[in-house]
């Protein structure tokens, strides 16, 4: 059952903000504002995940072939990212709306004190009636450490705020079971609850300027659905998008939602690539967290310990043939799980309010 927006992330990709050649669409991105302002004006509190910045700087400043190509992409990124905010600013401002930047790191993710740090500083803005316009901060982010993509952000800023509801724009209608530019491909409106496999059908293809592509969309969007939140993946070129995809007379896939998550098992859903420590457990564990039972992960259940943690560290759960379990919050440090592997009578080394499990455990 659809549901109105409460509070409402909007993701708008590189490919959205340009037009072809890699200039900015100013007027499609004063449409959006526009319809944003609108969403506000209507009691929906909203935030902005928005790429466009390396995008923008490749527009401002030509820099030589030979340059590296992740220096190349940090210089465009530092010198667009100004452009973009100050756009958004200028096309907000005509509306009476204020705007906030916000630059993140995956790293701000992986702590949970930093992580609730920054939820609070978004629900703060929100609440003032301000749009966070939120982006990676690329001029730092280091590889590995790079979100896959703006839709992972989203997705992560989504479950961090307690959001209701996620748009995903792209350029195209949405999810097709074939390549999109093929014409016999068909529009998938509606991925239910079960989540079926979509790997085989999906085009691969990435965009000129993002990092993702449609996979990625819809791994992230899965993900947000699962929580809870409800998600849409549409087309951004086309005019009242926004409006259209509320009050579902666009094109596009919606993905529905589960029951809602509490916001620590929110946190922990997007940690897979966060966690610092690993531990193994036995069988009679594995069966005890599947079951309907609330139960936390005890240390008699522990097979073996790894990685260097602390107390508070995200901590990735697999059983013996190495099939990803879930995650969890670790309670106390590694040297002290090591010492109380196997060991009954003891507190939980993961608490259930502390824990969540992958869908296919």
């Amino acid at each position: 059952m659809l549901q109105k927006p409460k509070i409402l992330v909007i993701k708008i990709g590189s490919n959205v903000l340009t037009k072809e050649g890699g200039r900015p669409d100013i007027e499609r991105m004063s449409s959006l504002v526009t319809q944003i302002a609108s969403l506000k004006s209507d009691g929906i509190k909203v935030l902005l995940v928005s790429s466009g910045a390396v995008a923008f700087g490749r527009g401002e400043i030509k820099l030589p072939e030979k340059i590296d190509p992740i220096l190349k992409k940090q210089i465009w990124a530092s010198s667009g990212q100004i452009e973009l905010i100050n756009t958004y600013k200028g096309l907000f401002k005509k509306h009476d709306v204020a705007i906030s930047q916000i630059l993140v790191t995956k790293e701000d993710f992986r702590d949970r004190k930093h992580y609730l740090n920054m939820r609070n500083c978004l629900l703060g803005l929100i609440t003032q009636g301000i749009v966070p316009v939120i982006n990676e901060n690329d001029t730092v982010a280091i590889t590995e450490l790079m979100f896959t993509d703006n839709d992972e952000l989203a997705s992560l800023t989504a479950a961090m705020v307690n959001a209701d509801s996620l748009i995903l724009l792209t350029n195209v209608d949405g999810i097709f079971d074939g390549n999109p530019s093929d014409p016999k491909s068909k529009l998938i409106s509606l991925i239910g609850n079960k989540m079926p496999d979509l790997e085989e059908v999906i085009s691969p293809i990435k965009s000129s300027f993002g990092r993702g592509g449609m996979l990625t969309k819809t791994n992230m969007a899965k993900k947000a659905a699962e929580l809870g939140i409800q998600v849409w993946i549409a087309n951004g070129k086309k005019e009242n998008i926004l409006f259209d995809v509320i009050n579902q007379k666009a094109a596009s896939t919606f993905f529905e939602p589960n029951p809602k998550k509490q916001s620590t098992k929110k946190w922990l859903a997007h940690g897979d690539q966060y966690f610092k420590g690993e531990v193994v457990i036995n069988e009679g564990a594995k069966n005890a967290l599947a079951s309907n039972k609330i139960s936390s992960l005890l240390p008699v259940g522990i097979i073996s310990v790894k990685g260097d943690f602390s107390k508070g560290d995200i901590i990735r759960i697999t059983d013996e043939s190495g099939v990803k379990i879930g995650l969890g919050k670790a309670e106390y440090p590694s040297p002290i799980a090591q010492e109380k592997i196997g060991l009954k009578n003891q507190k939980p080394f993961i608490h259930y309010d502390y824990l969540y499990l992958f869908q296919n455990a």
